[in-house]
């Protein structure tokens, strides 16, 4: 099985320029191929296979007024050629639709394999170096790169600074605690949709396999799905960019065992069933909140983890993650987008 990572990267403006050039090249040996094979599709009755527009590539090239096209990597207008001999071939065995040909004001795109870059101790090298502080350089060894720029991204602005740190605990009852006792509530969307989803299942069960009753039936309980899905992304995307704008730290750890652990005095249980929601510390009699509590823990051991000036990445089961707010990263930064 392959994994892909995908980040978010802020380019300098020169690496910007750099990066502009080659997704305007790539562009237009798309198109220019495209247009190319077209003709001799219908001019000519002729198929053209990857070798013919490679070297078709190779002749553009080679002209004075496409020289230009050297001032790049060869690397992602070969892989260009060769995406587009996919799209054909997936377009005369019916599984696709005829290529079209691509706009500037459309996603940009440029994809190096590895005799065109260098990944090594968490440093991508294309041109110009990023790397991804989140990732850990032993665990991925990339075949390919791909860097693209989506036609509705802007740069983000950066929050004021509110001078707040909050610990989070992600609760059983509710969705989320923090540490200065706010109960962000499970929305629940999928049992709210239960009964919809039921009475379109048992509906398609009803209807005849290889039907077209059936069919319609199967696009409701996708479409009821996909509302699910849709609902929990915009819930958990609100949630989430409101503890990001409202304080500078937030720490969350899934596993440190904060809940049986007095915030006040730092006392131990010796356990500490789930179905116990409230509990009083035998060392210091402090009435705790079972998640507030944890939360609390998370945040203070969290701290000391940034007072120390220890890497945030855990060793054994200690912090899994802290998000800080930051001021504008520097270029070469990439954010891993998990």
């Amino acid at each position: 099985m392959r994994t892909a990572y995908k980040c978010r990267a802020y380019p300098t403006p020169e690496q910007a320029a750099a990066l502009n050039r080659t997704f305007g090249s790539v562009r237009f040996v798309w198109n220019r191929t495209l247009a190319w094979r077209h003709t001799r599709y219908h001019g000519e009755q002729a198929k053209t296979n990857f070798t013919q527009a490679n070297a078709y590539l190779t002749a553009m090239k080679a002209t004075d007024e496409l020289a230009w096209l050297n001032e790049v990597s060869s690397v992602p207008l070969q892989q260009a050629i060769r995406h587009q001999q996919v799209a054909f071939t997936n377009f005369f065995a019916g599984h696709a639709r005829y290529p079209r040909y691509k706009s500037r004001a459309g996603r940009q795109s440029a994809e190096y394999t590895r005799s065109a870059f260098r990944y090594r101790d968490g440093v991508l090298t294309l041109a110009f170096a990023w790397s991804w502080p989140c990732i850990d350089p032993d665990t991925i060894d990339p075949t390919t790169v791909t860097v693209s720029l989506a036609a509705d991204v802007a740069t983000p602005e950066q929050a004021p600074a509110t001078g707040v740190v909050v610990g989070v605990d992600m609760g059983i009852t509710d969705f989320a605690v923090t540490s200065d006792g706010e109960k962000i509530a499970n929305p629940r969307h999928l049992a709210k949709r239960e009964r919809n989803l039921a009475r379109y299942q048992r509906r398609m069960a009803r209807k005849q396999r290889g039907g077209a009753n059936r069919a319609k039936a199967k696009a409701k309980v996708a479409r009821a799905h996909r509302k699910v899905r849709a609902a929990r992304a915009d819930f958990l995307h609100k949630m989430s960019a409101r503890l990001v704008r409202d304080h500078d730290v937030i720490v969350i750890d899934r596993w440190f065992p904060s809940s049986k652990t007095c915030s006040a005095c730092g006392h131990l249980l010796a356990g500490l069933s789930l179905s116990t929601r409230r509990w009083t510390c035998p060392g210091c009699g402090t009435l705790h909140d079972r998640d507030v509590n944890a939360a609390k823990n998370i945040l203070a051991a969290g701290l000391a983890v940034s007072a120390r000036g220890a890497d945030v990445r855990p060793q054994g089961p200690s912090l899994r993650q802290s998000a800080v707010k930051r001021e504008a990263p520097p270029a070469r930064v990439g954010i891993p987008l998990l």
